[in-house]
């Protein structure tokens, strides 16, 4: 049984070259993403006319000098096997000194198969996905690679059919990408998904932000508007989705339920949570919002957020909740510090007593998934 020291919250796979081919019903083939060229001989994945192609520059850089990070040139041939290959994974992770790791998809990939009409189409490429990473990525050790499985967007039925399929494969939780029933706005509509998620012990994940039907223009990520776009993601798009399940009143129905918020970072909380409390005190009447506690209570119930490096939050851990945390590395994306994980994570806890380093390393995310843990927990 695996000793957990360090446990990666939030890393991702590139989808390998033969994915489709393998994993997805044959009689979608012909639609499934091809690989193409870029316009540096680097690999791609095309969706169709029209429409952008996917370079895997940025998310498999692990290894790579900060000047050598671009979009186009890549390939498969030239970026690391641990990418999209479990056994791979394994080593990178021996010499990143990780001893587990919660792996999320490709978001443009599942968006290629999520956005389009054809509910069969729709269907066969979430169960693909999912089908690859619990019968080959994380086959190749069990106890140290876990998935999360991708929730389709065809209604509280069809998601809750897949969380079921997905946690006899071996899933510890869930992702969406939009709201259970299809929605653009948070409802009622979506509590039986969240109920079901509740009583299987599942807990579900929101990477960054949830897709809605009237933001539907592409993001942004060249030209002076890239760097912006990139760091403050997820602390721009993650509060206001928190706020609106906390302010559901979800969390009185299904107390129980875990929500994690991933690659969010967590410098952010203390001051979004003292001024949701305030406005949520001064306005509740009006607004009809009735809700049994305070905002910032339920975030210390029912909330995770993964960071990468984040020396601000670490120091305001006591505000932010030392429970509510965890650390994470995002390999193999264009954040991740791999193979100095350990380097990054020594100057991020500095001073931080054991105990507490233990959880946001480990112990937070064993808990979290109710991992077998036989480490000596430090006192």
């Amino acid at each position: 049984m695996p000793e957990y020291r360090i446990i990666d919250a939030d890393c991702h796979v590139v989808e390998p070259p033969h994915i489709w081919n393998r994993w997805l019903a044959k009689e979608f083939l012909d639609r499934a993403p091809k690989l193409v060229k870029d316009e540096e001989g680097g690999d791609a994945w095309a969706f169709g006319e029209g429409k952008p192609i996917m370079k895997i520059g940025l998310v498999a850089t692990p290894g790579m000098r900060f000047e050598d990070i671009k979009w186009a040139g890549y390939t498969y041939d030239t970026v690391r096997k641990g990418c999209w290959d479990g056994n791979a994974r394994l080593e990178d992770m021996d010499l990143d000194g990780v001893d587990a790791e919660f792996i999320y998809p490709s978001q443009r990939t599942m968006h290629h198969f999520m956005g389009n009409q054809d509910v069969e189409f729709h269907r066969a490429g979430v169960r693909a996905y999912n089908d690859y990473m619990a019968q080959e990525f994380c086959a190749a050790d069990t106890g140290r690679l876990f998935f999360l499985a991708q929730m389709p967007n065809l209604g509280v039925d069809e998601a809750i059919a897949e969380m079921k399929r997905c946690r006899e494969m071996g899933a510890r939780g869930v992702i969406i990408s939009t709201w259970p029933s299809g929605n653009d706005d948070l409802s009622e509509a979506d509590d039986r998904f969240f109920a079901e998620a509740q009583e299987m012990g599942m807990p579900v994940s929101i990477h960054i932000s949830i897709q809605r039907r009237r933001n539907t223009g592409p993001v942004k990520i060249e030209g002076p508007a890239a760097i912006g776009t990139m760091a403050l993601a997820g602390m721009l798009n993650f509060p206001p989705i928190m706020c609106e399940l906390i302010v559901s009143g979800l969390f009185d129905r299904f107390p129980k339920l875990r929500i994690v918020g991933v690659e969010t970072e967590i410098g952010w909380i203390p001051e979004v949570l003292e001024q949701v409390d305030n406005f949520y005190w001064r306005n509740r009447t009006h607004t009809g919002i009735q809700i049994k506690r305070l905002p910032s209570e339920y975030f210390h119930q029912n909330f995770l957020c993964t960071f990468i490096s984040d020396r601000h939050g670490i120091l305001n851990r006591h505000a932010i909740g030392v429970a509510n945390m965890a650390w994470s590395s995002d390999y193999p994306h264009h954040g991740c510090d791999w193979p100095y994980s350990r380097k990054v994570i020594r100057e991020n806890l500095e001073g931080v007593p054991a105990r507490e380093r233990y959880d946001i390393l480990a112990g937070n995310v064993v808990r979290l998934y109710g991992l077998e843990q036989t480490l000596e927990i430090p006192g």
